[in-house]
């Protein structure tokens, strides 16, 4: 058996590199129906690591079934969908260990502890015991959970379950984490927690960010925003450049006009 080279072990691995260099979500092109009825219709755009991005739909404008096709839910049958290089399609097991995701549904087992839930997610991941503990103290620290870890998820609010699921959507340690409605339910307190504590990932850990949402209080002035309406893109960029394609002084009357005429942003 031949030697190994220390120069082989101490080389950067593909995955590094790779993660580097290419957007953290690339979509190009995707389309999707009910039967008749279209959902999601040419849709391309991509994230960046470190970016915070907003989609911002109305209710039925496609969010969810977009968020369907990247997590594969639903398998896609146009278009193409990348996670740091991996296509969906092709190599889902890379694709889904590189993202982390919260529904807009809550999917917590009630019946299990707060730890218990984490614990399920790290071994459905193969995280060694030694290192599923440590993530489960740092990630509860992270969202002021660290005295409810043995507590029944069923008798937490609402917002402390969401603080969980974000929790539990970051053990394995994706780089780009997808948000689906997070906020919606919860006080106005829960719901600016949660916004800090994700913008916060993205600036001190460069984590990549697709927060969807109707609600557009929660676009900030510093947000990229991607206006999703009936299916099809209507304006990608800063708030400050969608306001000046629409002549409009705020991103809520430029969400509005978009909406109103449906036509994308010039």
């Amino acid at each position: 058996m031949g030697s190994v080279d220390r120069k082989d072990i101490l080389a950067p691995q593909p995955t590094a590199v790779s993660e580097s260099v290419s957007p953290a979500l690339e979509i190009v092109g995707l389309s999707h129906s009910y039967g008749s009825r279209t959902a999601l219709s040419d849709v391309s755009f991509t994230v960046s690591p470190g970016d915070f991005t907003v989609l911002l739909g109305l209710n039925g404008a496609g969010k969810s079934t977009l968020y369907a096709l990247i997590t594969r839910l639903y398998a896609h049958r146009s278009g193409t969908i990348r996670v740091f290089g991996a296509a969906i399609d092709r190599d889902p097991a890379t694709a889904l260990a590189r993202m982390g995701i919260v529904f807009q549904q809550p999917t917590l087992d009630l019946d299990l502890s707060v730890e218990q839930n984490l614990r399920y997610h790290a071994a459905l991941h193969g995280l060694p015991r030694a290192v599923t503990e440590a993530r489960i103290v740092e990630e509860l620290a992270r969202v002021e959970m660290s005295d409810r870890r043995r507590d029944k998820t069923r008798q937490l609010s609402g917002g402390q379950r969401r603080r969980v699921e974000i929790a539990r959507a970051l053990m394995h340690r994706p780089r780009l984490l997808l948000l689906d409605e997070p906020t919606v339910g919860l006080d106005v307190a829960g719901r600016q927690f949660l916004l800090q504590h994700v913008r916060k990932l993205c600036r001190d850990q460069g984590l990549a960010v697709l927060w969807a949402t109707h609600l557009i209080d929660e676009v900030g002035d510093d947000a990229r925003v991607i206006v999703l309406h009936k299916g099809k893109i209507l304006a990608d960029g800063s708030v400050p450049e969608i306001n000046a394609a629409q002549g409009t002084p705020s991103i809520r009357a430029a969400f509005d006009r978009l909406v109103q005429h449906g036509e994308p942003s010039q």
